[in-house]
């Protein structure tokens, strides 16, 4: 690991995921913060979800969910968050 690779580790902000295993995982809060921006227009802003005081966080398919439809405008994120959501399983 070279220095200025510790040095881009040591401030990046993650926040808490969950995971299958239940061992909690964390993510850069980068990835977490537009996975909330898109929670917050399809359900309503809830901070706990990205600190991890409400289950622990999002989990991995929520994650993927949020970010699929993102990349989307946003008056249809609700209907792509639905679409992703659509035939999961077993993701955490």
């Amino acid at each position: 690991m070279t220095e200025s690779t510790t040095t881009i580790e040591a401030v990046t902000e993650t926040h808490p995921v969950q995971t299958v295993n239940h061992r909690g995982g964390r993510l850069s809060s980068k990835v977490t913060l537009a996975a909330y921006e898109v929670y917050c227009k399809v359900f309503a802003p809830q901070e706990a979800m990205i600190t991890g005081e409400c289950r622990g966080g999002f989990g991995t398919g929520e994650l993927i969910a949020f970010l699929y439809a993102r990349s989307f405008p946003r008056e249809e994120w609700r209907q792509r968050f639905d679409e992703a959501m659509h035939g999961m399983e077993r993701l955490g």
